[in-house]
């Protein structure tokens, strides 16, 4: 059954729009959840990722670390901006996701989400202080896709990370278009492209569709 749209938006009206405002948090959060361990990757941010969903409300809602979403709060595309001293750019954003079909026997992961590169800084001012939204000049690689944990999963961790982009970066072929995004490894992708660790990060959780868990 397709929840109605009056379902949707009050599920949606009763989310607080938040953000993180602390490395030392965001840190903490994704030791938590196990997330250097479970990519492989070092995670000693610099600066602080802003992930932010449009809603139908009109409203939107900003991340914070180990936010749990419902789904049809994450159709997205989500837009991204960053606040820290991190230059003007270029840099890559991911998005992966370590738990398909489940977090038990995550057989699938890394699902790919987003792979989008040639971001770069544009300040503005966002209510909270300073931020530089982060905008692209160039098609994703991976477009966005929208999680859809299988139904009786458990919330899967969705995680964004940004990374520095290197000089040689757009040359890489080992992610395309047409690429699948099963089975990926952001570590090995990274170490393979000069990527490095990523520079800052946050992630969400989302659990399946009540109406197919």
């Amino acid at each position: 059954m397709i929840p109605s749209l009056s379902f949707v938006l009050l599920s949606l009206a009763g989310l607080a729009v938040s953000q993180d405002h602390s490395l030392s948090a965001v840190k903490a959060a994704f030791d938590a959840a196990s997330i250097p361990q479970d990519l492989f990757i070092n995670f000693n941010p610099t600066a602080l990722l802003e992930v932010t969903f449009p809603e139908p409300t009109g409203n939107s809602i900003t991340l914070s670390a180990g936010v749990q979403l419902p789904r049809n709060a994450t159709a997205g595309p989500p837009t991204f901006g960053a606040i820290g001293d991190i230059g003007n750019g270029p840099f890559v954003i991911a998005t992966v996701d370590p738990d398909a079909p489940t977090p038990q026997d995550p057989t699938e992961a890394q699902i790919r989400h987003f792979l989008g590169p040639n971001y770069f800084t544009q300040s503005l001012q966002n209510g909270q202080g300073h931020v530089e939204a982060l905008v692209n000049r160039t098609p994703a690689l991976s477009e966005f896709k929208q999680p859809t944990p299988p139904a009786g999963s458990d919330a899967h961790r969705y995680i964004f990370l940004l990374f520095n982009q290197p000089d040689m970066f757009n040359a890489q072929r080992l992610v395309t278009s047409t690429t699948p995004i099963d089975l990926f490894n952001i570590s090995a992708f990274a170490a393979a492209t000069g990527l490095g660790d990523p520079i800052a990060g946050t992630f969400m959780r989302v659990a399946p569709d009540p109406t197919t868990a």
